[in-house]
């Protein structure tokens, strides 16, 4: 909303309104802010909360400290939705697709969080929203997001075609580039290719696959294989952040991490400079998720001076939904979902741990007679804690590793 109100003050030359036409200008005011609302009023929302005596129920699973946290206020992921809203409305620019793609995301979890927590807390079930309903609404948001990216206008990819290749029913435009001695026809186009990590042409096109189809009909069904995929990894991604939510401070940390790491590669898929040094997928308007990287980092760090060991709040499914839903969209929306495997490694590594127990056990009691684990306890952070690890240094390794993968995703871009 600034954002419209200082350029409208710009071109009546009133002093300083020019810095709203930056980026940079705009992302720091959004880390700011949202530090600002997350410290201040999260306090106040905790008390709240305890008002209301909306505490974590615990089950006792005879880990050290478990106990001690019964009743902590949860549905803290209020604080953190609330610290990123604010921002974004305030320093964004509102009519750029991706960051309405992200605000419809970070509301749309939020309300299933919400949901599922009020059901534990007020309706006294534990199971909360029955996993069906969380599939659906996670089923739905891929759906928007997936659609959406296909059919507008605003969401394409700029493509530099050798002059020669092109095809004959293209003509030239003014849109010419020289790069390295080669003409180059620069073309914005709808597309479902995306970035794979390690290999020396590093995009691939969702065509592929149903390329059995013949060519046409491939790029004509290629946006239903990236809907599904995008389906699947928001669904892997909001599960794999609430698996992890089980330390003080672990999702809270980890997400703050990748928020960054997303936040980088945003500025380099959004700088038509950038992106023809590194040689990477220049998407045009991606640099105003910049802003909402920055509002994300502000919002899980100043939520973090809450949540840190011992934990004055829980973030809930409310927080542990949404910020899992944000990280899976916002990379699809840059076209780098297929780092995700390694910058969330930590999600991937907890929920990964789970299933193993849980189909190792299945499959050792049916032949077996008897159930037999790998991990003392799942998710993994809990196997730590059950080999008598400190819940401090578990989730102070888990961060160290996080940033390990968060500068080796950064560092794909150039290993090929």
């Amino acid at each position: 909303m600034l954002y419209y109100l200082f350029e409208y003050l710009d071109k009546l030359n009133f002093p300083g309104a020019g810095l709203f036409q930056y980026i940079s200008f705009r992302s720091s005011m959004a880390i700011i802010l949202s530090l600002i609302i997350s410290l201040l009023y999260g306090k106040k929302i905790i008390r709240l909360l305890q008002k209301m005596q909306i505490g974590e129920n615990v089950r006792d699973l005879g880990l050290e400290g478990q106990m001690q946290k019964k009743g902590t206020p949860t549905m803290g992921g209020l604080i953190i939705i609330g610290s990123i809203i604010i921002p974004v409305l305030l320093f964004a620019k509102l009519d750029n697709i991706y960051v309405i793609l992200m605000l419809i995301t970070t509301t749309w979890l939020g309300l299933i969080g919400f949901l599922d927590d009020y059901i534990k807390v007020f309706k006294k079930d534990k199971k909360g929203l029955a996993g069906k309903f969380k599939i659906l609404g996670q089923i739905g948001l891929g759906l928007i997001v997936g659609i959406t990216l296909y059919v507008s206008d605003d969401a394409v990819i700029r493509e530099r075609i050798p002059v020669d290749e092109l095809p004959a029913n293209i003509e030239l435009t003014e849109n010419i580039v020289e790069f390295d001695g080669v003409s180059y026809q620069v073309i914005d186009s709808k597309s479902t290719k995306t970035t794979i990590p390690f290999f020396k042409n590093n995009e691939a096109d969702y065509a592929g696959v149903v390329r059995f189809l013949g060519d046409v009909a491939a790029q004509k069904w290629a946006w239903v294989v990236f809907v599904i995929v995008t389906i699947f990894i928001i669904t892997a991604v909001s599960n794999g952040v609430n698996m992890t939510d089980g330390l003080d401070g672990l999702a809270t940390g980890t997400s703050a991490i990748s928020a960054a790491t997303l936040g980088v590669l945003a500025y380099l898929s959004g700088n038509f400079i950038y992106a023809e040094y590194l040689n990477i997928m220049y998407i045009p308007f991606t640099g105003e998720l910049v802003v909402f990287a920055s509002a994300l980092v502000g919002a899980t760090i100043g939520f973090l001076w809450y949540n840190s060991y011992p934990a004055q709040v829980f973030m809930g499914d409310t927080g542990s939904l949404t910020l899992g839903g944000i990280i899976a969209v916002f990379a699809i929306l840059i076209h780098k979902e297929f780092l995700i495997p390694i910058l969330c490694g930590i999600f991937l590594i907890e929920n990964l741990s789970v299933v193993m127990q849980v189909s190792y056990f299945k499959y050792t009691k049916k032949r077996f007679g008897e159930g037999r684990r790998i991990f003392l306890m799942s998710p993994l952070h809990h196997h730590f804690q059950m080999k008598g690890m400190p819940e401090a240094k578990i989730v102070t390794r888990f961060w160290i590793i996080g940033i390990m993968l968060a500068v080796l995703t950064i560092v794909t871009l150039k290993i090929r």
